[in-house]
């Protein structure tokens, strides 16, 4: 399989991914919103965690972008996905700001 076709399938599952965390984190927003706190909001948030360790251990870099970058020398933010430049590079900050109103919405119903 050549370079760029490998691109594509490894960006097919960036986004893919992507779109599941989307899930998971806009579930975990509803959630808190409505205050049906259930199994389902922990689950989202043990997966949010879990991401985060991953990031932590790859220096905020997802593996996925690593293992991209033997397939292409660009410097674009969105080389590794299909998504706009302008969201590729301000993803981490826009998530992290929607989880942490998240968590902050739990413990208020929590409490």
């Amino acid at each position: 399989m050549e370079s760029a076709s490998k691109l594509v399938w490894i960006k097919i599952l960036h986004t893919a991914i992507w779109l599941f965390f989307n899930v998971v984190i806009f579930y975990l927003l509803y959630a808190v919103i409505v205050n049906k706190i259930d199994k389902w909001v922990w689950i989202c948030l043990g997966l949010i965690v879990l991401e985060g360790l991953v990031l932590l251990l790859f220096k905020a870099i997802c593996p996925v972008t690593l293992i991209a970058r033997k397939y292409s020398d660009s410097q674009a933010d969105n080389f590794d996905i299909y998504l706009p430049n302008w969201l590729a590079k301000n993803n981490k900050l826009i998530y992290t700001t929607i989880v942490i109103i998240a968590v902050l919405i739990l413990i208020y119903q929590l409490i």
